[in-house]
């Protein structure tokens, strides 16, 4: 898929292929990369949190509010990563203790957070001065853009910690049957709060890479991302329910994802039949990885080549050959008196031959 989008993208314009339009395709897709790690963390726990473009905008706010009031931009960071970790944690309790659908906890999440950050911000926008912060997670090193190599260094952690630590394994056994994990003696509930706080830690980050991006802070940033971080976790392989993906495929998704919307760009499409595309490009994505839609196209096409050739399809039984009706006649109806057929007497008790007592 992604060579194919590549390859779609070079026929769409001769401007794909640049260096600065794969720079610009590169610095956007590492907010949405970020955001993609935090909602795979929790998608493959079963869960969803529809919350993350509000807390990365909450996150913007506060490095704006701290850094415009003379703060340190260490301590900017840290306070603003623990507010946002805060309302990961306000998630797991309610999904975790009080039973909450993760849909409607995060949903509420969406809410509270975009809130907060209309209350924080007070007015208008916020702009960021303070140069530190700006070459920070808006600067480059060398040639590469520092928000690229922040999403490289969150997407080869969290690979880490997925392939080859104790945590990642529970959570992949927290997906794949909760009810086995928790039997098996493993903490379930421990280990799907701190899902959820991961994902507020890593929306947040995406927040401060979106306030040096942009030099500001702001409460209306992040809207659709939460749309975007599911649809490249879906679209890297990951399934809705729960215990497969990885967050590397998650990556490419999100790559695929910002191709998809830099294509669109580049064609004069405006934004609201690109938001009609990446609708598609979800429920298509949500077909293939959690609907069985592979499985299904290939039955589909074994059937087609079964009845091309004349040979019975998988699912189809061989009929048994009909057996012509008896007549109905009493010995029709017993077969040990048909003709040609003697019924046996039964045999007799070995006590009761002659001479045996």
């Amino acid at each position: 898929m992604f060579v194919l989008v590549a390859v779609v993208g070079s026929m769409t314009s001769p401007f794909f292929f640049t260096a600065r339009n794969l720079e610009n395709i590169a610095v956007a897709a590492s907010v949405v990369a970020v955001l993609g790690v935090a909602q795979f963390i929790v998608v493959v726990t079963r869960g969803i949190d529809l919350s993350v473009g509000s807390v990365a905008a909450l996150s913007t706010v506060i490095a704006a509010v701290m850094l415009r009031q003379g703060q340190g931009v260490l301590v900017t960071v840290v306070v603003a990563l623990l507010a946002c970790s805060l309302a990961g944690l306000i998630n797991g309790l309610l999904v975790v203790y009080a039973r909450i659908a993760p849909f409607v906890a995060t949903l509420a999440m969406l809410s509270i957070a975009r809130g907060v950050a209309f209350l924080v911000q007070v007015g208008t926008l916020i702009v960021i001065s303070n140069t530190t912060f700006l070459n920070l997670f808006g600067g480059r090193t060398g040639s590469v853009p520092n928000g690229v190599i922040i999403a490289v260094i969150v997407t080869v952690v969290a690979a880490f910690v997925m392939k080859f630590t104790p945590l990642g394994r529970r959570l992949y056994a927290l997906g794949g049957n909760p009810e086995a994990a928790r039997l098996s003696g493993l903490p379930v509930k421990r280990d799907q709060v701190m899902a959820y706080v991961t994902s507020g830690l890593l929306a947040g980050l995406a927040g401060l890479m979106l306030a040096g991006r942009l030099s500001q802070g702001s409460s209306l940033v992040g809207q659709g991302y939460e749309l975007d971080s599911i649809a490249a976790t879906v679209v890297g392989g990951t399934s809705l329910f729960g215990g497969t993906g990885d967050p590397i495929s998650t990556v490419l998704g999100a790559l695929i994802i910002g191709m998809i919307g830099n294509i669109m760009n580049l064609a004069g499409i405006q934004s609201e039949p690109q938001l009609v595309i990446r609708g598609l490009v979800i429920l298509i994505a949500v077909f293939l990885t959690s609907g069985g839609g592979i499985q299904r196209i290939r039955d589909g096409v074994t059937k087609l080549r079964a009845r091309g050739s004349g040979a019975p399809s998988g699912d189809e039984t061989l009929a048994a050959p009909a057996l012509p009706a008896a007549e109905n006649t009493p010995t029709s109806r017993r077969p040990d008196l048909q003709e040609g057929n003697t019924p046996h007497p039964p045999a007799r008790r070995p006590d009761s031959t002659e001479g045996t007592h």
